[in-house]
């Protein structure tokens, strides 16, 4: 496994994350002890990043991961979480306030069953809260060793800027990660959130790499998600994103150079953003064991750079 430092800082994680979005969730999710297993196989293939969020299967997810963290050295692993979205309906428990923030964290560690998060991302844009206050309670939890390092997922460019901005001339802590959809179908990110990023020195992290499986061919001639599928399950949310004439002809695309160079769909899905620079790692969801080795693979390999330039070259967005 191929290790990188997490935009410019001196934090060093593995090229493959393991997403946690799929514990706990009992359609197209798997249970805790496969979750455990799916936990162990990625620490054996030599992944050191796990990415959760307070969100995930409404906190269930976390307490799986906290579980699993009591049984190995926590110091080996960076272990990311996020904050915004609805954890209940009273009236601070969603957005970026002070409030809403530490004790969202403070919720986290008690599931995660550790005493500090390595990565605590705004987990969206809140369009309410000040940007000094969210960055001032992001940083107090660092000062209080509650988090190590700070990030984003879901920001604009301009908001990136701004909180940069804000996190500089108040003497913050500063963000380091951002996490974003970040793929050969979703390349729009190009246009002014990495600039953005680069330019103030964050990394990216990836998710939705293999389209929801539509990158790997799982869904080759199907008119709609099979049942079952996780896919058909999160219709409402992926269908938006993936199931479009963009990403079926991405597929097809895929389809055709996996043939040529005998390289798995999935393979290339994983490898193309990780020849980019500003990308720290990519994150794979997986519902059992044996999707793991197979994805991890790819954390030890790279891309030709002829078969690269011609996958930039025929995915690249309209100007």
């Amino acid at each position: 496994m191929k290790y990188r430092y997490v935009g410019s800082s001196g934090l060093l994680i593995s090229r493959i994350a393991l997403g946690t979005m799929t514990f706990g969730v009992p359609d197209w999710g798997c249970d805790e002890q496969e979750s455990h297993a799916i936990l162990q196989g990625y620490l054996d293939a030599g992944g050191n990043h796990i990415d959760c969020a307070d969100v995930y299967a409404g906190g269930r997810s976390e307490e799986i991961v906290g579980s699993f963290l009591t049984q190995i050295n926590r110091d080996e692993v960076v272990v990311a979480s996020k904050c915004f979205f609805p954890m209940g309906d009273k009236p601070n428990s969603f957005g970026f306030s002070r409030k809403h923030v530490i004790a969202s964290c403070e919720a986290s560690l008690k599931r995660l069953k550790t005493d500090y998060i390595d990565i605590y991302y705004i987990h969206g844009p809140d369009p309410v809260s000040p940007v000094e206050e969210q960055m001032r309670a992001l940083d107090d939890l660092v000062r209080q060793g509650k988090v190590r390092y700070l990030a984003c997922s879901n920001l604009y460019g301009w908001q990136i800027a701004k909180a940069a901005g804000v996190a500089a001339k108040m003497n913050l802590e500063p963000l380091i990660a951002g996490q974003y959809i970040y793929s050969l179908v979703h390349r729009e990110l190009e246009r002014e959130v990495i600039p953005a990023a680069v330019d103030h020195g964050l990394g990216i992290t990836c998710y939705g790499v293999m389209g929801a499986g539509l990158l790997t061919g799982k869904y080759k001639g199907q008119q709609e998600p099979a049942a079952g599928t996780r896919l058909s399950f999160r219709s409402q949310m992926d269908g938006a994103r993936f199931w479009h004439p963009r990403g079926f002809q991405t597929a097809e695309l895929l389809e055709k150079i996996s043939e040529e160079t005998g390289i798995p769909m999935f393979k290339l899905a994983i490898a193309w953003p990780l020849k980019r620079r500003f990308v720290a790692s990519v994150i794979i969801g997986v519902r059992d064991r044996d999707q793991v080795a197979a994805n991890m693979e790819t954390g030890d390999w790279d891309m030709p750079d002829d078969v690269w330039h011609t996958l930039e070259e025929k995915t690249r967005p309209e100007v």
